[in-house]
């Protein structure tokens, strides 16, 4: 009996035994398989990406294309800022004219996808209690604008792959013949089925259904509706909130990008930046010729008055005196052209090459051949000049046109320049302060102020 029992206990511990080294075993499986499935996760689950980029598996043409559709929306103002940009050193509140441009950077991926980047800046007027210390201020985006440009071009991809796949099937579905095969056509014609009537019509049916469907929405879904009904209610807000905001009426608006702001009101002054189409300024005088404004807080400037738009009831320009009405190219008149080293000591032209033309007034007497005759008969020479210089190209350097008088003048420029302003690139303003005057003040005119 006492054999048995020792048996017995032997037995009972071998089994104790065993399971403790399987349960140890099973232990340190689980561990690894612990430590296995982290480093899969660690290696799948990709970092969190920059709010402001989005990847897309469309190519970076198509992504492109899809961008000629949303111009609209990358620049514009904005009624306000809150909700659009982080707060800095002063008050958002304080801000007025509040404006945004986006950039739009795409690039493609080693997928055949692309990647868009998109960085926004956004300008407002700063109302400083101290009148001298406002001024237009860059803020911070908050990245709002951002996402929202980035999900409107997710739409527009979607849109326009639904009209592709409609236009595809469109063309590929064959349409069903009229009238069936004669071989499929049945010998005998059994009675057409018979539905209940009922008093509901379809229209009243359907929308019972959509009821009824309305009803069974998950709640996730309701909310969707509730979330897209309270955005459209903040950009209903919004949008009547930038029609009823004032405007001021003392701002010019410049009209073409690359218009210089300059120090004081010269052609020979060098421009202290420029201007972009549609910047806006704070008009403080203006007279026949310059517009002087307010550039930020002390800092002003002038611009040239053709080249912006002034404010409502004063005209871009003033109206021509009737002396003034006789164009430019009646009062002088080209007596020579000549091809000789440049006859003046300007570093771009030193010791070149270049066209010279000579002038004269058709009537010494004549008091309308001012400053502004001048420079409008000389621009007449420089685009004709260079037209038919660029259909025969040579190694002239730049264009001179001299004033053979005694009130006369010289206007230089070179190639380079009447090239970029031939193409676009550089407003007339721009085009005369990259040039070389000679004297200088022969070609400034002496407009009042109209505060005068």
């Amino acid at each position: 009996m006492r054999s048995r029992i020792m048996r017995s206990r032997i037995m009972i511990s071998r089994v104790r035994r065993s399971r403790v080294r399987a349960s140890g075993k099973f232990v340190l499986w689980a561990l690894s398989s612990a430590m296995i499935f982290a480093a899969l996760v660690a290696v799948q689950v990709p970092a969190q990406t920059n709010p402001n980029e989005r990847a897309f598996p469309q190519s970076k043409a198509t992504i492109e294309k899809a961008l000629t559709a949303l111009q609209s929306s990358l620049a514009g103002h904005l009624p306000t800022l809150d909700g659009f940009a982080n707060p800095g050193e002063h008050p958002l509140e304080r801000y007025q004219r509040a404006y945004y441009q986006s950039a739009v950077q795409v690039s493609s991926t080693p997928s055949g996808g692309a990647l868009v980047r998109v960085s926004t800046k956004v300008t407002a007027w700063y109302a400083d209690p101290v009148a001298s210390r406002s001024g237009y201020q860059l803020l911070t985006s908050n990245g709002r604008l951002e996402t929202d440009l980035l999900d409107q071009l997710t739409e527009q991809l979607a849109k326009s792959s639904t009209e592709s796949g409609s236009r595809t099937a469109s063309v590929s579905t064959p349409k069903p013949s009229a009238e069936p095969p004669a071989e499929a056509q049945p010998t005998i014609s059994a009675p057409a089925p018979k539905f209940p009537e009922t008093n509901r019509t379809l229209s009243s049916t359907l929308s019972q259904g959509l009821a009824t469907q309305q009803r069974e929405r998950p709640p996730d879904a309701q909310n969707a509706v509730k979330s897209d009904s309270a955005l459209q209610t903040e950009a209903d807000s919004l949008e009547e909130t930038l029609k009823n905001q004032a405007h001021p009426k003392n701002l010019v608006a410049v009209k073409k990008s690359g218009t210089p702001v300059v120090s004081t009101p010269s052609l020979i002054a060098k421009p202290q930046f420029l201007a972009s189409m549609h910047d806006e300024f704070e008009m403080l005088d203006f007279n026949a010729d310059w517009v002087h404004v307010r550039i930020s807080g002390l800092s002003r400037g002038w611009i040239w008055r053709n080249s912006v738009e002034m404010p409502d009831g004063i005209a871009d320009t003033d109206a021509p005196t009737a002396s003034a009405l006789r164009p430019a190219a009646d009062l002088f008149h080209v007596i020579r052209e000549e091809t000789a080293p440049f006859p003046g000591d300007w570093e771009p032209l030193r010791d070149k090459s270049v066209k010279i033309i000579s002038v004269q007034k058709v009537d010494d007497s004549a008091s309308d051949a001012g400053p502004k005759a001048r420079l409008e008969y000389t621009k007449f020479l420089l685009e004709k000049s260079y037209k038919e210089m660029a259909q025969n190209p040579s190694a002239l350097a730049g264009i001179v046109v001299i004033f053979d008088s005694a009130d006369g003048g010289m206007i230089a420029t070179t190639m380079t320049t009447l090239q970029q302003w031939r193409a676009g690139t550089l407003s007339d303003s721009a085009l005369w302060h990259k040039c070389f005057f000679d004297p200088p003040e022969t070609f400034e005119s002496s407009g009042a102020s109209a505060s005068q």
